[in-house]
């Protein structure tokens, strides 16, 4: 039997329903994020608490309130002349003739009558709009206040691209590191995992600092770590599966146009890589380098550079050069390296080490993602037009920093904005995890699928990343009110409502063994069935 609260006494569909509350219910219990069922008479509604308020039935008490020492008659007028209100914001309309078959509810169309009463939800309620956790259910934690295990369907979730926003220290690592577990368990994508901080690979940190595993220890036989800092992993004690060098030839035009505000270059040194590349090739990198400067000037008079963009480029150019995982040549090809391991099912984490600079970062991630995607245009159109041939796996490509690569200037420039944009429509979608969602461009974040966001202090942030959601107002009060760490707020595809929630505990012996590789799921019917045949 759930606990009754009270009643609706007023409200529309627009902006929510009021509640007034019992004269046994404290005012004081109640909290914003909590959910309620409220029983019409026609249909049952799941909804959030989403604001909190003190009435009065006459305005003169509040001028003449009890004083400090009537406890008797502060006593007497609670509940009668002084009351609590609750307002909740329904989302979803569940059991009767009104939900779906699965069982997971309709969004709601109307408002419940005058006087219905209203109930705390129970872990029944919740379980059924979020399923229990099966072979495409993960558990990724409570939401606050209770004790039911909130589910997300993982192969949804990898349908779109995805993001993780909060200010530093929220837990966004944390929580990436449970759902990358959770796809690595439930969902047929891999993943590609752009490590710039090496927390994902074999060992990361807490939020208390402690180490912790990574995706390598907990699923061995599942994730490759590659590296750029062979000697860094070396002194951390990780075992890694590659060393990764790239090679001048491999750098091309659109790559540096990229890093244009990151290596200080001017509009015409980013258009002169171009020219360059049209008149040396492939070694249009070493090319340039080399140049004497003799030779410059008939050259670039040749090429219609001028003197001073080249020479702010090579200056750009000498910094990408002095990154040591950077070489005159590759002895191999890291994209076909990278592509021959998702293609057998293995997720690749590629660590940074020591090199975190954001302009190794950019240049990285946005160079093998390119080419990448490429290779997965190609297999899928070709898939499209021979049924014989097989669609490439599902692949996740995670970044942090996202604005870095995502806002207005430049996310028309980059592979990444063209992922989020299309949809998944090659079979690559995005996890992105940021601090600062103001910065990604307006129409790339409209394209996330699924948001998650820790809590924020910038207004702006705020605003964009509740942009274009229904009932903004009341997720910002929300949003407002999560803890400073270790709370969330998560809405979008993947889930039919939105969820204030504590993530799950990672980093201890149970957490381990519910997550590592072998935890064994049952088997589905249809599976052993397939399997004897």
């Amino acid at each position: 039997m759930t606990e009754r609260l009270g009643m609706v006494v007023g409200g529309s569909l627009d902006k929510g329903v009021d509640i007034r509350l019992d004269s046994a219910i404290s005012v004081e219990d109640m909290a914003v994020g909590r959910y309620v069922t409220i029983e019409g008479q026609r249909r049952r509604f799941l909804g959030m608490i989403t604001d909190v308020l003190l009435g009065v039935t006459d305005q003169q008490m509040t001028l003449t309130p009890p004083g400090a020492g009537e406890s008797f008659l502060t006593e007497v007028l609670t509940g009668t002349g002084t009351y609590g209100t609750i307002h909740v914001t329904p989302y979803l309309t569940i059991g009767g003739s009104a939900a779906n078959v699965l069982g997971e509810g309709e969004p709601v169309k109307t408002v419940p009558s005058h006087f219905a009463p209203v109930n705390l939800a129970a872990e029944a309620d919740m379980e059924l709009v979020f399923g229990k956790e099966d072979q495409k259910r993960f558990w990724i934690g409570n939401p606050l206040d209770m004790e039911t295990r909130l589910c997300l369907n993982l192969e949804e979730y990898v349908k779109r691209s995805n993001g993780i926003f909060g200010k530093s220290g929220t837990g966004k690592t944390f929580l990436t590191r449970i759902l990358l577990v959770g796809m690595l368990q439930k969902s047929r994508a891999v993943n590609l995992i752009f490590d710039m901080h090496n927390e994902y690979g074999w060992a990361g940190t807490s939020e208390g600092g402690k180490s912790v595993k990574g995706l390598k220890q907990l699923f061995p036989s599942k994730v490759a770590v590659f590296t750029l800092d062979e000697e860094n992993s070396r002194h951390r004690g990780v075992s890694t599966d590659f060393v990764v060098r790239i090679g001048y030839d491999e750098i091309e035009p659109e790559d540096i146009a990229l890093l244009r505000q990151t290596l200080n270059l001017t509009e015409l040194a980013a258009e002169a890589v171009y020219s360059l590349r049209r008149h040396f090739g492939r070694n249009w990198l070493q090319a340039s380098l080399e140049m004497k400067d003799e030779e410059s000037a008939d050259m670039l008079e040749h090429l219609n550079i001028h003197e001073s963009s080249f020479q702010s480029l090579r200056r750009g150019l000498q910094t990408i050069t002095r990154l040591p995982f950077v070489q005159p040549k590759a002895q191999e090809n890291i994209v076909s390296r990278i592509l021959a391991y998702l293609d057998q099912g293995m997720n690749v984490v590629l660590e940074f080490g020591r090199y975190r600079d954001i302009t190794a970062y950019i240049l990285v991630a946005n160079m093998l993602s390119r080419r990448i995607y490429a290779q997965y245009q190609e297999r899928t159109e070709k898939a499209l037009s021979d049924e014989k041939i097989a669609k490439p796996v599902p692949l996740v490509i995670t970044i942090e920093e996202a604005h870095k690569f995502l806002n207005p200037e430049v996310a028309g420039k980059t592979i990444f904005g063209t992922i989020a944009r299309e949809m998944r429509k090659y079979n690559v979608s995005l996890l992105i995890i940021d601090q600062r969602p103001s910065g990604i461009d307006e129409e790339v974040l409209s394209q996330i699928g699924t948001k998650i966001t820790y809590l924020l202090d910038n207004e702006r942030d705020v605003d964009s990343v509740l942009s274009g959601v229904s009932g903004k107002t009341a997720l910002k009060s929300v949003l407002a009110r999560l803890a400073p760490r270790q709370q969330a707020l998560i809405f979008g595809h993947a889930v039919p409502m939105p969820v204030a929630f504590q993530p799950r505990e990672y980093g201890s012996a149970q957490s381990y063994k519910e997550f590592s590789e072998g935890r064994a799921e049952a088997p589905a019917p249809k599976d052993i069935e397939d399997l004897f045949k």
